[in-house]
């Protein structure tokens, strides 16, 4: 759980957030949004993740925080809202901030089946914390007793009772199973880790994602926090305005996204001010691959 100085410094960010004149992304630049392969479905490049933000308790201060969040967030265009039955209080605390902010409408909700078995009724808790009528996507976590919850998420897909089924890692753990795993079942989605300073996904994961047609969302795209606040310790270079960047946040996710096995990032944050820079990704211009490599010899020499 954030501890109370930081759902503090939230709420008042929250509060000078509201003054400041519309960022980039309220600018008149379209919403960046890709494809999911299985359905045709566009989704905005950049979502919320919910990994220890969003695990505030019953402290009030912290989930209105946390809701504040989330409407700056669909304010920008966001959609794709992340969880996991293994982030502590983080499904209530959205399920908290959809009811206050009556935004079952804005949010593609994605969560995940975290257990050895009693996968089924997992899913129900968690759907019922959230508030929602069904999960646009759920997923299995780290591949925990995957052989029995697969059959059950895709049985559940079948059924109408979710849209999409997946499977997610992180940290560059048990690529070989995750791997093996892609290449036989009827995956809609995957989930790995990947940004400048962890890229194993780069080598097998992502191109079979796309030979597979499978859609792909990032975590950890700040390597959990260190990257982008080392990043922030260095002036924004000058070529950031060639891609449309005001912070480094935005030159980090733009980095990840603009990879074109890439569906969706999932940055977390607690701030209203962070969550609009990350936001900011998801318009303007996106690098090249020659800029992606320029951002990338930039990052290396932190």
């Amino acid at each position: 759980m954030i501890d109370r100085r930081a759902l503090l410094a939230s709420l008042a960010a929250a509060g000078a957030a509201a003054a400041l004149p519309h960022a980039a992304w309220a600018q008149s630049a379209p919403l960046l949004t890709r494809r999911i392969p299985a359905s045709g479905e566009q989704l905005p490049l950049v979502g919320l993740g919910s990994w220890r933000t969003f695990n505030v308790g019953d402290d009030a201060e912290g989930r209105d925080a946390c809701a504040e969040v989330m409407r700056a967030f669909f304010a920008g265009g966001g959609r794709m809202i992340d969880s996991s039955p293994m982030y502590g209080s983080s499904q209530d605390t959205i399920g908290y901030g959809l009811k206050k902010l009556n935004a079952y409408d804005k949010v593609f909700a994605a969560d995940k089946v975290w257990t050895y078995s009693g996968g089924a009724a997992q899913a129900e808790t968690s759907r019922k914390k959230w508030g929602v009528t069904r999960f646009d996507l759920l997923q299995v976590h780290n591949l925990l007793s995957w052989q029995e919850h697969l059959p059950m998420l895709l049985d559940m897909k079948a059924k109408g009772r979710i849209r999409y089924v997946g499977i997610s890692t992180s940290e560059g753990r048990r690529h070989d199973e995750f791997e093996q795993v892609m290449r036989k079942e009827p995956l809609d989605f995957i989930q790995v880790t990947y940004n400048p300073v962890e890229r194993e996904s780069e080598r097998r994961i992502l191109p079979l994602a796309r030979e597979r047609g499978l859609a792909v969302i990032i975590n950890r795209p700040f390597n959990a926090g260190p990257l982008v606040r080392r990043a922030k310790r260095h002036l924004l270079p000058a070529w950031a305005k060639e891609i449309d960047c005001t912070n480094w946040a935005q030159i980090l996710l733009k980095y990840v996204v603009a990879h074109p096995a890439v569906t969706c990032a999932i940055p977390a944050t607690t701030r209203v001010d962070h969550v609009r820079e990350n936001i900011g990704a998801s318009y303007g211009r996106l690098p090249d691959e020659g800029m992606r490599k320029r951002i990338l010899a930039t990052v290396e020499r932190f």
